[in-house]
């Protein structure tokens, strides 16, 4: 079973123009996550912090300015399999 959270939104400094990167602009991601036995235990201690995956998203944004929608991506895309390895589709 998956799961999808659609439209993260995020503020980021990120583009080829220097006004991108200097005023920011918004960014959405949808990301897509495989749920596994969460869906059928029912138990909270099975499931991922959806706001943890949200606040992941919004920390690699954050902390890098990325020229390329693609690395900008591949960052994000990167550090939630680092970081939830089982439930990242």
């Amino acid at each position: 079973m998956r799961i999808e959270l659609s439209a993260v939104e995020v503020h980021g400094y990120h583009g080829v123009l220097e006004s991108e990167r200097q005023h920011g602009q918004r960014f959405l991601f949808d990301v897509e996550l495989e749920v596994g036995e969460a869906g059928t235990s029912d138990r909270i201690e099975d499931a991922v912090d959806y706001r943890e995956v949200v606040a992941c998203v919004r920390e690699v944004s954050d902390t890098q300015s990325y020229r390329l929608l693609e690395a900008l991506a591949t960052a994000v895309a990167d550090e939630l399999v680092a970081r939830f390895p089982v439930a990242v589709a």
